[in-house]
């Protein structure tokens, strides 16, 4: 008879390992506690599998012979508790997925809490771009599950959270990465640091000596934890300093790569100005994706077209345009201030910075000495601006605003020629606008508008 599986979460995960369960033989039943979207619905009928909305059948799902659950799932939701108790695997959409990837397939797995968007789409441009057979999956995207049932792909650049991480068993990639680790998602993890570290590090359990790890020496926390284990995967640090004992760094304007791989002595330089992305913490995201190529032993030929050819998600230092010499960079991705930090750093040019919205906790201390050395003038956008205004207003000129379009032409006003109003505003978007992409489509169409204005005048 042949073994049953209960999913819990209709999400892109859900759905993917629905349809992948079903390919092997499995007796799929989906179980969702809210409602099902319409387009979801038909995709699970299309298909003929069993589901339910606005709850859980308990009965059914401890019936089951495994579980999958989305990553948003807590493990404290008493569902969860009620099948550890009854002893049934409860697992990950990518853990569940691992099982079903051809053996010849190679897999690259990218996390961090800041910049594992960009660096998984640069290095599935790189590969995509030298014609390899690749799929892009994961936290970006199609779900890894859907990507494994429906196509026939050599290798897959999978995005990984700490979520996903924390549901591995067995699952091996062929090349880890972790870009950082800063406090986030604190809640999920007792409010323990240390909690959330080690989950990002789950990345590197099942890691043999012919696997890689490719790790930023730049982060502290991440560092440390190196030091305390024994990590038995081929190791490539990587750092946004002149550092030559690490395998890739950053000197002047080249990156080197310096490393050795398969026996082989490697070496190679790569000017900045080679790349379409801007900021060290981009040169981070540059070297560790270039890296993930190389041990693919993709060419650096290859590799060269793929830097200066690729185009970046929206809302990550993405530039909008310019009017009269002043440029406007969309960072609406940019939540906390780590994330601040990197955009403050990496941009050349005085700045007009818009920042604002939910405050998550934020301590400004980290970026205190960049605002005062780049930063002209900071306009808040959101409801509560008293955290920024009282840390900032008496460094730099402040304006408040809850209009995005007031915001950019205030910024338009404030900025001279050859500098540029960055959004990027450490904070959460649900003030004023839906999520962080819709205040950043926003701020595109606000540009665009001010754009037309200043030409209907000419």
């Amino acid at each position: 008879m042949s073994k049953s599986i209960a999913i819990l979460g209709a999400g892109e995960s859900g759905i993917g390992a629905a349809i992948l369960g079903l390919k092997h033989g499995y007796r799929v039943f989906l179980s969702d506690a809210g409602a099902i979207s319409a387009d979801r619905k038909l995709v699970l009928q299309s298909y003929g599998i069993d589901f339910e909305e606005g709850g859980h059948t308990e009965d059914i799902i401890l019936a089951s012979d495994e579980v999958i659950k989305s990553p948003g799932i807590p493990d404290k939701v008493p569902m969860i508790k009620a099948l550890a108790a009854k002893g049934i695997p409860v697992i990950s959409e990518i853990e569940f997925a691992y099982r079903y990837i051809p053996q010849h397939a190679k897999v690259i797995a990218i996390t961090g809490t800041n910049g594992k968007t960009t660096t998984t789409l640069l290095t599935y441009h790189i590969l995509k771009s030298a014609g390899l057979k690749v799929a892009l999956g994961g936290n970006v995207g199609v779900s890894l599950a859907k990507l494994v049932a429906e196509g026939d792909y050599d290798y897959f650049v999978v995005e990984v959270s700490s979520f996903q991480l924390d549901g591995i068993v067995k699952f091996k990639p062929n090349v880890a990465v972790l870009l950082n680790i800063t406090p986030d998602h604190l809640d999920r993890y007792d409010y323990d640091f240390q909690k959330y570290v080690a989950s990002k590090f789950r990345i590197t359990e099942n890691l043999s000596h012919e696997e890689s790890f490719i790790y930023c020496a730049d982060s502290e926390p991440v560092t440390e934890e190196v030091a305390k284990r024994k990590i038995e995967a081929c190791l490539f640090a990587i750092s946004a300093t002149k550092n030559p004992k690490w395998e890739a760094y950053m000197d002047d304007e080249h990156l080197i790569f310096n490393y050795r791989f398969k026996e082989k002595d490697k070496k190679h330089t790569i000017p900045v100005s080679e790349i379409s992305l801007i900021g060290k913490h981009n040169m981070i995201n540059s070297m560790s994706a270039v890296l993930s190529a190389l041990t693919m032993e993709v060419s650096i030929e290859q590799i060269l077209k793929g830097l200066k050819t690729f185009v970046n998600a929206p809302h990550r230092l993405e530039f909008c345009g310019e009017i009269d010499g002043v440029g406007f960079i969309n960072d609406s991705k940019a939540t906390n201030v780590d994330a601040v930090y990197y955009a403050l750093e990496g941009i050349r040019q005085r700045i007009i910075w818009i920042a604002g919205g939910i405050d998550k906790g934020n301590e400004y201390d980290q970026i205190a000495a960049l605002v005062a050395d780049k930063v002209k003038g900071l306009i808040c956008l959101g409801v509560d601006n008293s955290k920024l205004t009282d840390r900032f207003s008496t460094t730099v000129e402040t304006r408040e605003t809850r209009s995005i379009e007031e915001a950019v032409s205030l910024g338009y006003e404030m900025a001279a020629s050859g500098e540029v109003v960055l959004l990027s505003p450490a904070c959460a978007s649900f003030d004023l606008f839906k999520n962080y992409e819709d205040r950043g489509d926003q701020f595109r169409v606000a540009v665009k508008n001010l754009k037309e204005t200043k030409r209907a005048k000419v």
